[in-house]
Order: structure tokens, then sequence, then C-alpha cells
């Protein structure tokens, strides 16, 4: 799991983590965060799985020592098995005033597979009912169904993803570049190669964190200028316009040159194939050939010589 490409619980963030759609279904609560993950609240995992919810906050108040006991150890194993090596499994959000967790999907999903075969001091009756009902991908549709965002809607596709947060962020300050405008090459071969861009997949963000840590350790404020903030701005249909405008840094045109090869000899070789695998386990994508991929999107060499 790459770190700077997985918005999950223990990672570090560059924002406050809070809920923009909350909603309860037949008793469980859920909703999506302001970076686009659904996720379900104690109460909801705990009526997902046919426990109290003494059980699952026992389990997951302090995971660093609950994983080390029998039943952490083989929720753990599920985690691992889908790529997930998680210090936390919740985070910490405010719900109508009070303070509560919010459990990202996978997360519930493998406490939810625990609780249907591996548990045997609870009656594994709901919670199996529950897992044979659902999937990964299952559980993230019926939650994003549920607060009314439709990831199916064909005007709310990949392709409208693309053009509406182009149109909302094409006008840059003069003399300045944005990581995300800049790739808009790279992202619409992403999109042909079957890269769902939307609000649980939004690759500027890994790139332009990675890019801003290459800019401070090379000191390229020195050689290019200061980088500044601009706002940037999400469609009304993402969950993270909830936050508003999202100040992100622009850099200066004279650093254009550096940014296309630091792309094509650093970034796209060695972080993108981990990014787009991560993508594909924590399920904010379908499956798709990450090196077949990469050879769609990088830019071919001219021939020694030319």
């Amino acid at each position: 799991m790459d770190s700077e490409d997985k918005y999950l619980p223990g990672q570090q963030l560059d924002m406050s983590i809070f809920p923009v759609k909350e909603v309860e279904v037949e008793g469980i609560q859920m909703g999506v965060l302001n970076h686009g993950i659904p996720y379900l609240t104690m109460g909801g995992l705990s009526r997902l799985c046919g426990v109290d919810p003494t059980a699952i906050s026992r389990l997951t108040t302090d995971w660093i020592d609950q994983r080390q006991k029998p039943r952490g150890r083989k929720i753990d194993a599920i985690l691992q098995n889908k790529g997930l090596k998680l210090t936390h499994l919740y985070w910490p959000i405010t719900e109508n005033g009070s303070d509560a967790r919010a459990y990202p999907s996978s997360v519930c999903m493998a406490i939810l597979e625990y609780y249907a075969f591996e548990s045997e001091q609870t009656d594994r009756t709901i919670a199996l009912k529950n897992f044979r009902a659902l999937g990964d991908t299952a559980l993230r549709r019926l939650i994003f169904l549920s607060v009314g965002i439709d990831p199916e809607n064909p005007q709310r596709g990949s392709w409208q993803a693309f053009q509406d947060r182009l149109q909302l962020n094409s006008q840059i300050p003069f003399g300045y570049f944005s990581v995300f405008v800049e790739m808009a090459d790279l992202s619409l071969k992403m999109i042909s190669g079957g890269f769902n861009f939307g609000p649980s997949a939004v690759p500027d963000i890994s790139i332009g964190k990675v890019w801003g840590k290459h800019w401070l350790s090379s000191n390229l404020d020195e050689k290019y200028g200061q980088r500044i903030k601009s706002p940037h701005v999400y469609p009304e249909w993402f969950p993270q316009s909830k936050a508003g405008p999202i100040d992100v840094w622009v850099y200066p045109d004279d650093a254009l040159g550096e940014f296309r090869r630091w792309m094509q000899q650093s970034y796209l070789p060695t972080k993108f194939p981990a990014y787009i695998v991560s993508k594909i386990k924590d399920g904010s994508i379908p499956q798709v050939n990450a090196a077949t991929l990469l050879t769609q999107v990088k830019r071919p060499q001219l021939p020694k010589g030319n």
C-alpha cells in the first residue's frame, strides 16, 4: 500500500475529515466523507454484523494492541489480503454535534467477513446473511446510492467528472501552472484506458503531493521562483465540494519543463503503478492492468540522434 495514494485511517492527510452526507437505512447509519470514501458508523457496523456496539468498540479502540489478539489477527489477515496494513480502523468525526466513528467500507467488509465465517462466540446468522448479500463494491454502491450519489449514472461518469473539474479550474493565475490542468493529457489517456476518474479516484492529489515533496527537496523555489496557493473547486456533485474551494499549490511556468520530465522519468515509472494497484484494492476503480495503462500514458521517446 502506498500511503500517499490511499485515504484510509492512519494515513497522513492534508485535510480534516468530516461527513458531507449521512443517512440511516434500516437502522444502519452510513455516509460519505469529504474525500469521497463511503463509511458506516460504529452503530451501523455493529448492526450489519449482528453484534453489540461494545464489541466493535473494544475491537477498534486500540487496534495496534487488538490486532495481536486472536480476533484481531484474523481481521488483520483479511485486511492484509486486500493489501491494507492499517494502524487505525476508523476516523473520529462529529455527527449531529456528537463524537462518532467513521469506518470505511473496506474495513467494514473485513470485520463483517470475520463475524460471518470466523467468530465462534457470536451468532453468525445476521453477519452471514449480510456478507452473502454484499461484496466490497456492493457495499460501496449501497452507501453511495443511499446518500443520493449514483456511481453508475452515465452523466456522472469519468468523462463528465473530468470535464466538470476542468471547466471549474481552468483559470490559473498568469505565470503559473497547476498539476491538475497540466496533467489533462494524462487524465484523458487514463480514462481511455479504463480508469474510473471520479470522487473516490482523484489522481492529481497523489501526483501533486509527490511533486510537492520533489519541489521542496530539490529547492526548486530557488531555481524557478516561489510557488503560490490558488483555489481548486470540485463539482457540486462531488462530496469534496462540501468543503468549498481548496487551496492548492500552483507553480511558476518556468518550471513546466522540469515537471514534465519528472512526470515521465520519475512519477510514472516508480509511483504510478502502485497508485493504480492501490485504487483497485480499495475498490475505488474497477480492475485495470497497471502495466498496460502505464504504456498508454507514457509519451514515446524520439530515437537517439534526432
